[in-house]
């Protein structure tokens, strides 16, 4: 079977949305609409164990919704530039669908 541009696109979007699919990869990105953090800040402000955290954080990376840089012996996490270039506000889209983060949520 042959796949398809819409096919590729699908998966593409099954992809994020099963990234997105966690409460705790949903408070990171929400944590994240505030700008690049390191990942002890995120540990501490979400209250997540450090390894959970990296396991939550490498999915996201796959996705393609956030990307991390080291900084010394740290690592610091921001949303991917192409996701930065079509947010809006506290809007994210990410192509197929749009996720809005109310600011009383997650």
């Amino acid at each position: 079977m042959v796949e398809t541009d819409t096919q590729a696109e699908e998966i593409s979007c099954a992809s994020i949305l099963k990234a997105l699919a966690d409460d705790t990869r949903l408070l990171v990105v929400k944590h994240l609409l505030a700008g690049e953090a390191h990942v002890g800040e995120m540990q501490e402000e979400l209250g997540v164990e450090q390894s959970l955290l990296s396991h939550h954080l490498k999915h996201l990376r796959k996705a393609g919704i956030v990307e991390s840089q080291r900084d010394g012996k740290a690592v610091l996490y921001r949303l991917t530039p192409a996701l930065e270039d079509r947010r809006r506000g506290r809007t994210l889209d990410f192509g197929c669908c749009q996720i809005s983060f109310r600011s009383d949520c997650c």
